[in-house]
Parts: structure tokens; sequence; C-alpha cells
């Protein structure tokens, strides 16, 4: 039973970081169609930002801002100079990201060598919580709480605000929306750059709990693929079950079935494909 509640809330924070990972990538998928294949990088970047800011003794939910508006400028900028330039346009929009993928990767590997880098869990967010004598970090807990309440706010922004509603007329109709006067462009880049910042947030999130090394954008970006087809392109709350639904996965079929850990991993993403091509949440686009 030990094991089963420990692997359970190792899955649930596993679970918050993917969500704060493909939150942003549902959002830019989702809505601007972009299939953003550095949103990964965009995660690792941000967690060697963030541990960057740490060993100069900023706070640590300081340096997770900081790294979100870092890498949310240079997701803007990506997507303001050239992205833009390939607007609906699949292919090139793939190589582009891919590319970016590589270079960042190159970049990363260049300025912080390839050691890996594991910054200690915040003072203030040691030790563990007793419950029915078991001890659960309370880090992991953190992390679920904040993926919660980064949920309800994106929730509340997309659907609640007049932003929200703005951005969602410029994807429904591009055309009409720029005829009532909405900036369909300037609401773009703002989206790819919360994406971006989002991804950011999450690495720096999990930086004390998975470390940041090389090659740590080719493992997460796969992991936010699933999760983003399992629930569904461009929904919220897709994404939120998706992530611990395949957080879950990750963390029992490791422990359980290690050498089916892979199948039971993208099996759930294959029968969706089948059976469901839209996703568990997604809508049928006509």
């Amino acid at each position: 039973m030990s094991l089963w509640l420990t692997l359970a809330v190792n899955s649930f924070a596993l679970g918050g970081l993917l969500f704060l990972l493909s939150a942003g990538f549902s959002l830019i998928f989702g809505l601007m169609r972009i299939p953003n294949l550095m949103h990964g990088s965009f995660f690792m970047l941000g967690a060697y930002f963030g541990v960057t800011l740490l060993s100069q003794g900023v706070n640590f939910w300081l340096a997770a801002l900081g790294s979100g508006l870092l890498t949310a400028l240079l997701g803007g900028l990506i997507e303001r100079f050239l992205l833009r330039r390939l607007e609906g346009q699949v292919l090139p929009q793939v190589l582009l990201t891919l590319g970016f993928a590589f270079i960042i990767g190159d970049v990363c590997l260049m300025i912080w060598t390839g050691d890996p880098w594991q910054p200690p869990t915040p003072a203030h967010l040691q030790g563990a919580v007793q419950v029915a004598g078991l001890f659960f970090p309370i880090y992991r807990l953190v992390i679920l709480a904040v993926a919660v309440v980064i949920a309800v706010a994106l929730w509340i922004l997309v659907d609640w605000t007049r932003l929200g509603a703005m951005i969602r007329a410029g994807v429904d109709d591009p055309p009409i929306a720029r005829v009532v006067g909405i900036r369909v462009s300037q609401l773009f880049t703002l989206v790819f750059s919360l994406g971006a910042a989002l991804a950011a947030f999450a690495g720096v999130m999990g930086a004390p709990y998975l470390s940041v090394y090389p090659g740590l954008d080719f493992e997460m970006l796969p992991l936010a693929l699933i999760v983003v087809i399992l629930g569904g392109t461009g929904s919220l709350l897709g994404a939120l079950v998706g992530s611990f639904i395949i957080g879950f996965l990750y963390n029992f079929g490791q422990a359980m079935f290690p050498d089916l850990a892979y199948v039971i991993l993208f099996l759930p993403m294959l029968l969706v494909l089948v059976l469901r091509p839209q996703g568990l949440f997604g809508k049928v686009v006509a």
C-alpha cells in the first residue's frame, strides 16, 4: 500500500509538471495551428535560465518568473519574425521549429556544458508531510498545487475574459476579427509567448525534481505531444486530464512493468488516434 501511495503522489507531481509544459503546447498547437517542435527546448532553456539565476542567489519564484519572461521574449521574436512568414505552411513550420530545437540544444551545451545541473529544493519547500504514517515531499505537492492554480487561471483567461474572446475570434475567423478591429497578429504573438513562458516556468519547477541536462528537451517533447493528442488540441481540460493520465501511466509503468513502460505510455495515444482522433475533450473541426 505504501508503494502504491508513493507512486500515486509522484504521478500527481509529474502530471502537474506535464500540464505546465503541455498547456502552452496545447495553446500554440490548438489555437494557432503551429506544430511547435521546439517546445521541449523552451522547457530545457527555461530550466537552464532558472538554475543560473538560482546560482546567483535569486529567489526561487523570482527565478522561475524571470526565466519565463526571458523565454517568452525569445519565443515572441521567433513567432514575430520567422513563423509569421510561414502562416498556414505546416511542413516549413515543422522544419523551422525542429531546426531551432537543435540550435537551442547546441547553444545550451556550449554555455552550460554537458554536466547535469540539479538545484536544491528551495529551503521553504523542503521536508515532507506525514499522512497515515507515510511521508510525502512538500515540493511535489507544491508542483501539483501550482499546476491547479495555473489551470484555473488559464481557463478564466481563455473562456471568461475579453482577451480570451478576442483570441478565440482570431482563431475561428481571422479576416472578420481584423475587420472589427482585433489585432490578430499581436494576439498570436502573445499566445506563443505565453506558451513559451509556461514551458520555461515548468522547466524551473522541474529542475529540483528531474535535474537539467542535454537531451532533456527531446525527453519532454514526446510526453507533451502524447498529452495533447490524448486530451485534444486546444482543450485546457484535455491537457489537464491527459497530463495526469500520462503521469500515472509513466510512473506505474516504470515501476510495475519496466520492460513495457513505453508500450504502456504510447498505447493509449494510439487507441485515441484510431477511435477518437480529436482526443478525449477535443472538438471535431468541420
